[in-house]
């Protein structure tokens, strides 16, 4: 249609529309139609342009509603118009004819009248082009001629109220067919029209073609559910399938999902470009079609590198697992994409229940769990859901979701494990470790809540407060005690260690604590100094802050790069000083000397292990049980233990690193440390972890003469 609109005006409906469409979408295209801007190809040219498939679909909606009813409009005026032409034709035939025939000829809409026994006798040329005839064919055509597959189950019971009078219009979206063959979709109005008794007499029937709203509108939500990348159906529609699963289901039906996700697609994106990535979720979708049985099995790309594939009702309880095998064998063959040739593996978390059991959302959570769980155990791979393993999930990630408000409500503490000189029997220091007053668990150790706090990045502010808090507690005790000259040991993970500002942070700690940086020691694990940049930990060490390696044995253990780094104690993994308990003690370069006194072990019971002697304390001397060849390989692998550890104390010795056991349990475990020039000992045997006032209390007993560091009236460790 030709619209007449000179600059001004065409400048002000574009700035009218322009000003609608954040707003109000649906205005945009209302406006359209009410500046009769009708054509499909301006709605499909204004779409064209919108990037935000809403708002594209809003103003399709709206263009659509407003033709909609202008049609409607014009319709109603139009079958008014037919209505008292006819009328007005009983009474004045000559007159009016003339009119009615320019109403029915010209018409922008398809007209059509018949008899009450469905034969077509007149229609006009909007109605014969639209279906391709001539008017003339159409009037050898009666109305069920025109029946379409697609009609509504209830129209013909419709039209045949319709013609008995018991309604007086009929309207619905109606396809018909062409005379070539082609199909076209149009807004069918059917009006009675009565004589002058009131009987009915003529049907007339008015059909606007919407072919083209339709196709947009299906477009429309095709690109709604589906991926436009794949063509497959996506999170929405794969949602929706689930909801009608659900609810058309038997009382014995059962669904399955299989979650995918494909392993270590993101370095193919970032090694050989997004295309290329593209290409292969394409690839990979094909591959996951062919797996896939059509009649109830659902294959859909939920994001990025996932994939589901949903199978309603399966046949029998093998069949999640065969497919999901089925899946892993297929992605096994080479890729071909272009001229990359690439191979992909997959994770696939597989989760099979009765419908009764479960519900969509509980459904895909499993799955995702699920999912989870083969990734950690080493993708490739497909796992069956567990629910006891499930349970375990939930209460990790319900721990892991409740870290940052328990950190807010201060339910976390510390307590301070004792440090022992094991030449003179001295506390040099404790070690700072965090518990969690759940307040419904109960007390957690670390093992329960770091791993998680690593994961979700609440470590960086635990780890703070965790330093605070103990620099904090650690200067009150310089200040209360100053000749017990008595450091802290803060563990730091691998995340904090890995923080740029690390140096400043732990500056600004010292200087509004107040500590001292020589009582310092920060614990840090083999990788976080292997793996890190040198330069922070030195600018820690020039501050006279000393650095832990922690658990030493357990990584990479190359002293020879230590002595290149700013490390000054070495921890020895617990397994080392375990080997200790049993074995005769090896030839020592240093003469054993009697056991020195501990202030720890003098301390009440509730603050130390009992003190036993070493027959007593040797698992392998007190079990009679146990065989001598049993007794010979202990004693060996004990003797291997021993050489290592002092194989380690003599070699860090040499670089200028003092050593600290840790685990110490035993009283020969001691004796045999001390006689291999271990420096420090922290373990059971001397105290479990104590609360800040216990370690207040124990430093109050403790006199610390300057001349020599021990301690009077201590218990001899013995």
């Amino acid at each position: 249609m030709f619209v007449p609109l000179d600059s001004a005006d065409l400048d002000a409906l574009l700035e009218r529309l322009a000003a609608l469409l954040p707003g109000d979408p649906s205005a945009v295209g209302a406006a359209l139609v009410e500046a009769h801007l009708t054509d499909p190809s301006v709605l499909e040219a204004i779409i064209g342009t919108l990037d935000d498939k809403r708002a594209a679909a809003a103003v399709a909606a709206g263009y659509a509603r407003a033709l909609r009813a202008a049609t409607m409009a014009e319709q109603e005026r139009l079958n008014r118009a037919v209505l008292d032409a006819h009328a007005a034709a009983e009474r004045a035939l000559r007159a009016s004819e003339s009119r009615m025939r320019a109403v029915f000829q010209n018409a922008a809409v398809g007209i059509g009248i018949s008899t009450m026994d469905g034969q077509i006798v007149r229609v006009n040329q909007a109605f014969a082009d639209l279906l391709g005839y001539t008017a003339e064919e159409m009037t050898r055509l009666r109305v069920p001629d025109l029946a379409h597959p697609s009609d509504p189950p209830d129209m013909w019971l419709l039209y045949e109220e319709l013609i008995a009078g018991k309604r007086d219009a009929v309207r619905l979206e109606k396809a018909y067919y062409r005379a070539d063959g082609g199909v076209v979709w149009t807004d069918m109005t059917s009006s009675l029209i009565r004589d002058d008794d009131g009987a009915p007499e003529f049907t007339i029937a008015m059909v606007q073609d919407i072919t083209d709203r339709l196709r947009l509108q299906d477009r429309l939500e095709h690109q709604a559910t589906h991926d436009p990348l794949t063509g497959m159906p996506n999170r929405a529609m794969i949602a929706d399938r689930l909801d009608r699963i659900f609810a058309e289901a038997g009382p014995d039906a059962r669904v399955g999902v299989c979650f995918l996700d494909l392993d270590g697609f993101k370095r193919i994106n970032d090694t050989l470009g997004h295309q290329v990535g593209d290409d292969l979720l394409v690839a990979v979708a094909d591959r996951l079609r062919e797996c896939c049985e059509p009649a109830h099995q659902i294959a859909g790309r939920v994001s990025g590198d996932e994939f589901v594939l949903l199978v309603d009702d399966p046949d029998e309880p093998g069949e999640l697992t065969r497919l999901a095998a089925s899946v892993l064998a297929a992605l096994t063959r080479p890729f071909e994409l272009g001229r990359h040739r690439t191979r992909i593996s997959a994770s696939i978390g597989v989760v099979e229940s009765a419908v009764l059991d479960t519900s969509p959302a509980e459904l895909m959570k499993a799955a995702d769990l699920t999912l989870y769980v083969a990734k950690s155990e080493g993708r490739g791979r497909y796992v069956t859901y567990d629910a006891d393993r499930d349970a375990r999930q939930a209460a990790r990630y319900a721990l892991a979701a409740a870290m940052p408000d328990a950190l807010d409500r201060r339910e976390f503490t510390l307590v301070y494990q004792p440090l022992v000189s094991l030449a003179d029997g001295r506390l040099t220091g404790v070690e700072a470790l965090v518990r969690w007053q759940h307040p419904e668990l109960g007390e957690l150790g670390p093992d329960a809540f770091i791993p998680l706090a690593e994961e979700t990045g609440v470590i960086l502010a635990l780890g703070s407060w965790v330093l605070e808090e103990a620099c904090g507690q650690a200067a009150y005790w310089a200040r209360a005690f100053p000749s017990a000259n008595l450091s802290v040991s803060v563990n730091m993970t691998v995340s904090q260690v890995h923080e740029p500002t690390l140096p400043a942070d732990v500056e600004k700690i010292l200087s509004r604590t107040g500590l001292d940086p020589s009582l310092l020691v920060l614990e840090l694990t083999e990788s976080a100094v292997m793996d890190n940049d040198s330069a922070p930990l030195r600018a820690l060490a020039e501050r006279g802050i000393r650095i832990a390696i922690d658990d030493f044995g357990t990584g990479y253990s190359n002293l020879a790069y230590l002595r290149r780094l700013p490390v000054h104690i070495l921890k020895l993994a617990g397994p080392f000083v375990d080997g200790l308990r049993g074995a005769q003690p090896v030839a020592s370069p240093q003469p054993s000397s009697p056991a020195p006194s501990s202030p720890v072990a003098s301390s009440p019971p509730s603050l130390s292990l009992p003190v036993s002697s070493s027959a007593a304390s040797s698992p392998v001397a007190s079990s009679p049980a146990v065989s001598s060849s049993a007794a010979d390989r202990s004693s060996s692998a004990c003797t291997v233990d021993e050489q290592i550890v002092e194989t380690i104390v003599r070699l860090a010795h040499v670089i200028g690193l003092s050593v600290t056991a840790e685990a110490v349990e035993t009283r020969p475990q001691a004796d045999r440390l001390r006689a291999l020039g271990c420096d420090t000992g922290q373990g059971w045997l001397f105290a479990r972890p104590q609360r800040p006032n216990e370690i207040t209390e124990l430093l109050r007993r403790t006199t610390f003469p300057p001349s020599r560091g021990t301690v009077d009236g201590s218990q001899d460790l013995a």
